[in-house]
C-alpha cells in the first residue's frame, strides 16, 4: 500500500508545483500588461502635451507674423528684413521659465515638473530660390533655369540632374497652369516622422477643419508627385547628395515666389543674377546689415556700376511665405514639428504641417 501512496504523494506535488508555475505565469503577463498599459499612457499623455506645446508656439509665430503685417499697413515699411522680430530665433529655453512668469501660477505648482526645453525660429522661405520658379505654364522659365544652372556650377553639382529636375517638374504639373489656388474646407495636416542618425522617429497623420481659403498646387495624373519640400525633390530624378547641397538654397513653394534680398543669401543673390559675381552679392549682403532694402531700386543703387539688374519677377524686398521650426525636448526626448505659413495681408494661412518624434541615445561610456 506504500507504493501506491507515495505515487499519489509525488502527483499531488507535481499538480502543486504546476498550479504554482501557472498562477505565476498569469500573474507576471498580467503586471507586464498592467505595465505596459501605464506606459502607452504616458507616453499619448506626454505626447498629447508636446502637441498642444507646440500648436501653441505655432500660434505664437502667426501673431509675430500677423503683428508685422498689420504694423506695415499701418504706415510702415512693407519690406520684411532680418532685424524685425519675427527673424529672431528663440534659444532653447526651460518651459517653467514661461510658467514662472505667469502671476496666476504658483511657484509651488511648479515643483516635481519635468523639465522640458522649447526652441524655435521663423524662416524666410522666399530668402531661397523657388524649384517651382522652373516650370510656369508647363514650359521651362528661362530666367529661373539660368539661376539654377549658376548655383549649380556654384556648387560642383552634375548640371544633367538639373536638366532632368526640370523635365520631370513638366510632368508633375499640367501645361495649363504651374499651380492653383482654390478654396477649400479641410486642411491636411501631414505628420510625420524625420529619420536622424541618433533617433528613432514615429510618425502619424491627423486632419484638422479649416474655413480659410489654402494655396495648393494641382499635379498631373501622369507625371511624379509633386514635392513640397527640398529633400523631395528627389522625386523628380535629383540624387539624396544634391538634394541635401540645395537645401541651404532652394525651396519648393507652391506658387511662384521672388527671391527677398533683404533675407537671402550670398549664393542665392549670385545665382538669380545672371550678370553679378559673388563678391558683387557678398558686398550686397554686407550693406543691407547696415540699411534694409526699402526698394529694388535701393539695391540696384548699389551695383549700379556692374551690369546686373534686379528684376520685380525674380527679385523683391518683401516676403509672403515662411517657415516655422519648433523643438521640443524632454530629457533625451524631443519633438520637432515644421510648418510652412503663408501671409496675405494679416491672414496668416498654414500650408503644410510635419512632426516628427524621437529620442537621441546615451553618451557612449568611455
Amino acid at each position: 500500500m506504500r507504493a501506491p501512496l507515495k505515487r499519489q504523494a509525488g502527483a499531488a506535488l507535481l499538480t502543486a508545483m504546476l498550479t504554482v508555475t501557472l498562477v505565476a505565469t498569469f500573474a507576471a503577463a498580467a503586471l507586464w500588461q498592467q505595465w505596459r498599459a501605464a506606459e502607452v499612457e504616458a507616453a499619448e499623455r506626454g505626447r498629447t502635451q508636446a502637441a498642444w506645446v507646440l500648436v501653441g508656439a505655432l500660434d505664437w509665430s502667426r501673431l509675430i507674423l500677423r503683428e508685422d503685417a498689420r504694423a506695415a499697413g499701418s504706415g510702415g515699411v512693407a519690406a520684411d528684413y532680418l532685424a524685425e522680430p519675427w527673424a529672431i530665433p528663440l534659444e532653447e529655453a526651460k518651459l517653467t521659465t514661461f510658467l514662472a512668469a505667469d502671476k496666476n501660477i504658483a511657484s509651488d505648482a511648479l515643483e516635481g515638473l519635468p523639465e522640458a526645453f522649447l526652441s524655435g525660429r521663423i524662416i524666410d522661405a522666399q530668402s531661397k530660390l523657388n524649384a517651382f520658379n522652373l516650370v510656369d505654364a508647363g514650359k521651362p522659365v528661362k530666367t529661373s533655369v539660368d539661376a539654377f544652372k549658376k548655383l549649380f556650377q556654384l556648387l560642383g553639382l552634375p548640371a544633367e540632374e538639373l536638366a532632368l529636375m526640370t523635365a520631370n517638374l513638366q510632368r508633375a504639373l499640367p501645361a495649363t497652369a504651374s499651380t492653383a489656388a482654390s478654396t477649400t474646407t479641410g486642411t491636411t495636416t501631414s505628420t510625420t516622422s524625420t529619420t536622424s542618425s541618433t533617433a528613432s522617429t514615429t510618425a502619424a497623420q491627423t486632419t484638422t477643419a479649416s474655413s480659410t481659403a489654402q494655396t495648393t498646387v494641382t499635379s498631373s495624373a501622369t507625371g511624379p508627385l509633386v514635392p513640397q519640400r527640398t529633400a523631395q525633390l528627389v522625386w523628380l530624378g535629383l540624387s539624396p547628395a544634391t538634394a541635401a547641397a540645395l537645401e541651404p538654397y532652394v525651396t519648393v513653394l507652391p506658387t511662384r515666389t521672388p527671391l527677398n534680398l533683404n533675407t537671402a543669401s550670398a549664393e542665392a543673390i549670385f545665382a538669380s543674377t545672371p550678370s553679378l559675381d559673388l563678391a558683387g552679392a557678398k558686398r550686397l549682403v554686407a550693406a543691407r546689415t547696415q540699411s534694409y532694402f526699402k526698394t529694388l531700386a535701393d539695391a540696384g543703387a548699389l551695383v549700379q556700376q556692374s551690369s546686373a539688374q534686379f528684376t520685380p519677377d525674380q527679385h523683391g524686398v518683401s516676403t509672403g511665405y515662411f517657415e516655422v521650426l519648433a523643438r521640443l525636448r524632454i530629457d533625451r526626448t524631443w519633438v520637432e514639428e515644421q510648418t510652412l505659413l503663408q501671409r496675405v495681408g494679416i491672414d496668416v494661412r498654414i500650408v503644410w504641417r510635419e512632426r516628427g518624434a524621437g529620442a537621441t541615445p546615451p553618451p557612449a561610456r568611455s
